[in-house]
């Protein structure tokens, strides 16, 4: 809709114009004293064809130059004193798209063969040749002032591209450089102290191991993370430097975080419905964040026992949703927090839509759809 519309405009602009002058032209043809021939409604035909024929300038300039050159030579030939105005709209617009060597080569023919129309039309011969010589030094002036206006719109339309093209350009110069700072700070403020987890995670399971004790299920879930917690921000450092060759997690991993979210208690369950088929890259590592963050919010904040993931594919939509049985109340809207709104925007993104509210049931339901075309 956003491109018919404009082009909509333009069409009717270039009607609007092409209709007056078309009225303008036939006006001076019928105030115009021409002689009284077989020819003259020829005469006016050629006179309206050649303004109504601009229409169509934008999208052929060059048969519009041709076209109403023909017209201008065909009514002036049959003894019509009218300007070849049409010709000049037409000129403009040529140059205007580019073609300068045509429209040049073509307005010098027509000023060649003009003199020699208006030498075969039936005008009094003592007044023929002065108004020929005349009317050749006219459209030659019209002529270069149409093509240089053409020509100067066309420079003025590149140079308008060009700093449009320099303004993204600098944009994205910049969010390049925003992103490095922002991996920079995350490198400096998580990394080492993610890496400090890990290690004395390990350490301390080491320990129990080698003792001869019973590893704490906890231990284990904080190791776990804290290896997993190191990998996303590698993922995540990567992607802000614009490294491609860190790979991100999708939905074939999303059996590994519902036995994480087992290591810390909480009763998860994974079915899949539908015939599976391939998805966006973007919609597979989207789906798996909402996911991985609801999962997390039930885990911290819910105080849920048990929780339930669904994929389903479906013909041209992926559904994702995550259901537990916490202490939300139905009814009660829940706070919009970081990662609520985080992984609306995520879905949005994408063309989809996510709801995120308790169930009737009790517990909490976080459901997204993302569009994802024919499925392959």
């Amino acid at each position: 809709m956003r491109t018919r519309l404009p082009r909509f405009r333009a069409g009717g602009r270039d009607w609007v114009i092409a209709g007056g002058v078309a009225v303008v032209l036939l006006v001076t043809a019928l105030t115009e004293d021409h002689p009284a021939t077989d020819f003259a409604g020829l005469g006016y035909a050629l006179v309206v064809a050649s303004g109504l024929a601009l229409a169509a300038g934008r999208w052929a300039p060059l048969p519009v130059l041709a076209f109403t050159g023909l017209c201008a030579f065909g009514y002036q030939a049959v003894g019509f004193e009218v300007p070849a105005v049409a010709y000049l709209f037409a000129v403009y617009g040529a140059v205007r798209s580019g073609h300068r060597i045509v429209t040049l080569a073509a307005s010098v023919a027509l000023l060649a063969a003009l003199p020699v129309a208006v030498m075969a039309s039936p005008v009094d011969g003592p007044m023929r040749e002065a108004f020929a010589q005349a009317r050749s030094v006219l459209e030659i002036a019209w002529l270069v002032a149409a093509g240089a206006a053409g020509e100067a719109l066309r420079q003025a339309e590149r140079r308008a591209d060009e700093a449009e093209r320099t303004r993204e350009e600098t944009a994205r110069l910049r969010a390049s450089e925003e992103r490095l700072h922002i991996a920079r700070e995350l490198h400096d403020s998580l990394t080492h102290q993610i890496s400090i987890i890990k290690v004395q995670a390990g350490v301390a399971v080491h320990l129990a191991r080698k003792r001869g004790e019973d590893v704490p299920e906890a231990l284990l879930a904080i190791q776990e993370a804290g290896r997993e917690a190191n990998r996303e921000l590698r993922a995540t450092l990567g992607t802000l430097r614009g490294d491609v060759r860190t790979p991100a997690h999708g939905l074939d991993h999303v059996a590994d975080l519902v036995e994480r979210a087992r290591g810390t208690g909480l009763n998860t369950t994974l079915k899949i419905e539908g015939e599976r088929h391939g998805v966006p890259i973007a919609v597979d590592q989207t789906a798996y964040r909402i996911v991985q963050e609801a999962l997390t919010n039930t885990v911290r904040h819910a105080g849920a026992g048990t929780a339930s993931i669904r994929i389903d594919y479906r013909p041209g939509t992926l559904a994702v949703r995550v259901d537990d049985d916490g202490e939300a109340e139905p009814g009660v809207a829940p706070v919009p927090g970081v990662g609520l709104l985080g992984m609306r925007e995520r879905v949005t993104a994408l063309g989809g839509r996510l709801s995120a509210e308790p169930r009737s049931e009790g517990g909490f339901s976080v459901q997204a759809e993302f569009p994802v075309g024919r499925p392959s």
